[in-house]
């Protein structure tokens, strides 16, 4: 299995289902790690979740553009410590919109080791190089201030309240790509300075 790419600490991959499942079901059956995440996101039993592995890279591959979410692991003991995601925002009826957000989900027993920030910047450094991508969103509850302060060490712009994703009212985050942000200037300096979603 070739890795998206590799930090410090991390393996960033693609999912493989019949191995990972049963990793992905201690993250995402565990209530705490999926209090932010809405109920859709906790899985009952281990089948169903080998089952959402499968849709999910299903989903990537007709997507064909070079987003979807992989499992972060860690180098030294091999264990899956999360999921870390880049994929266009849904609307409130689910339709996909032409802007992108960075994600993570990160199992209990890793959190507080800044994994979310190293494959946070990790997975900006490859919408933005790979994906040739303008801006990458994130959108959190205001409530989840671990994933706030991701956003902050991550350096995105707090950009206000937005009701514009998942139907709901979350904060959103912002950041530019780093070519972009020099001399900002004519037609597309004026687009960035609208910042794409209005959320503020």
């Amino acid at each position: 299995m070739t890795p998206l790419f590799e930090t410090e600490r991390l393996i960033i991959r693609t999912w493989i289902p019949e191995s990972d499942a049963e990793q992905a079901f201690e993250i995402y059956n565990d209530p705490e790690v999926t209090y932010f995440l809405g109920n859709g996101a906790r899985v009952p039993t281990l089948e169903l979740q080998r089952q959402r592995l499968i849709e999910n890279i299903e989903r990537s591959r007709r997507r064909n553009n070079g987003t979807g979410s992989w499992a972060i692991v860690d180098k030294q003991t091999t264990t899956i410590v999360g999921t870390i995601l880049l994929k266009e925002l849904p609307e409130k009826d689910s339709l996909l919109t032409h802007d992108y957000e960075v994600g993570w989900h990160l199992r209990r027993t890793s959190w507080g080791k800044g994994y979310a920030t190293e494959a946070g910047q990790g997975m900006l450094k490859y919408g933005f190089s790979i994906l040739n991508l303008p801006v990458i969103y994130a959108v959190v509850k205001p409530e989840n201030h671990a994933s706030i302060r991701v956003t902050q060490r991550l350096n995105m712009k707090p950009m206000g309240r937005t009701k514009n994703y998942y139907g709901i009212e979350l904060l959103l985050f912002q950041l530019h790509a780093p070519e972009r942000i020099e001399g900002e200037h004519g037609e597309e300096g004026s687009r960035r300075r609208q910042g794409g979603q209005g959320g503020e």
